[in-house]
C-alpha cells in the first residue's frame, strides 16, 4: 500500500490511496488506566476495556472515484461499566453487551477487515488510543505500543480545519453540516457505523470526490 502523506492537500490526500477503512469507536467514557499504572501491575491484574461498539466501512477505488466496499460492525463487552454521560452520547446501556464478545474475540477480524489500508477517522488520537490500549489489553503489543504508524491515518477533522481555517470548532456534526451531509440519524443517538459512514463522507467530499452545493463556497 501506497501510505496517504499528511501534509498533502485535501485534494490530493487520497491520490495514491486504493483502499482506505473509516472507523469510529462508541467507548465507554471511562479513561484507560495511565501507562505507568498499566506496567506496574501484575501480569495477573485484569483491566476493563473502553470500548463497547466498533463500526468500520471500506472504500475502493473505481475509476476517477471511490465506491463503498463492505463494513464491519460489531458490540463489545468492556467487562466494566458505561458512565452515565457517555449513555446519553450513544444510548449502549450495559445489559446490551452482556452476550457481546469481547474485544479479544473480534480482533482480528477487525484486523483483517483494515488489512494494509490507510485508517481514517474524525480525531483519528482517540481511536487510534482505544485501539491500541484493547490490543494491549488483549495480549498483542506492550501498553505503549502503536498498532498503526500514524502515517497509516487520514483524519478528517484535521482536514477540515485546514480546508476551512475560519471555523474554530470541527466536530463532527459541524463538519457534516457545513459540507452538506445528513446527520439526521445522529440526532437520536451516535453510532459507530453511522459516524464511521459520516466520517467516509466528509472525506470524499474534502477531497473533492463528491459534490457539495455550489452556494455552500460563499
Amino acid at each position: 500500500m501506497t501510505r496517504p502523506t499528511p501534509s498533502a492537500p485535501a485534494s490530493a490526500i487520497l491520490d495514491n490511496v486504493a483502499r482506505f477503512v473509516a472507523i469510529d469507536f462508541e467507548m465507554t467514557g471511562h479513561a484507560p488506566p495511565s501507562y505507568q499504572k498499566l506496567e506496574r501491575a501484575s501480569r495477573f491484574a485484569r483491566f476493563p476495556g473502553v470500548i463497547i461498539e466498533i463500526g468500520a466501512v471500506a472504500y475502493c477505488r473505481q475509476e476517477n472515484g471511490f465506491v463503498r466496499a463492505g463494513e464491519y460492525y460489531s458490540l463489545v463487552n468492556p467487562d466494566g461499566p458505561i458512565s452515565p454521560s457517555a449513555i446519553q452520547v450513544h444510548g449502549i446501556k450495559t445489559g446490551r453487551l452482556k452476550t457481546a464478545p469481547r474485544f479479544k474475540e473480534i480482533a482480528d477480524a477487525l484486523l483483517e477487515f483494515i488489512a494494509d489500508s490507510a485508517l481514517v477517522a474524525h480525531s483519528y488520537h482517540n481511536d487510534r488510543d482505544a485501539l491500541d490500549y484493547e490490543l494491549a489489553r488483549a495480549g498483542r503489543q506492550g501498553w505503549r505500543d502503536h498498532h498503526y504508524p500514524t502515517d497509516r491515518f487520514i483524519c478528517t477533522q484535521s482536514l477540515f480545519q485546514r480546508a476551512y481555517p475560519d471555523r474554530r470548532a470541527s466536530s463532527l456534526d459541524i463538519v457534516c453540516d457545513r459540507l452538506w451531509i445528513d446527520r439526521s440519524d445522529r440526532f437520536a443517538a451516535h453510532g459507530a457505523l453511522l459516524d464511521a459512514e459520516l466520517t467516509s463522507e466528509a472525506l470524499l467530499k474534502i477531497a473533492g470526490l463528491l459534490p457539495i452545493r455550489s452556494h455552500e463556497a460563499a
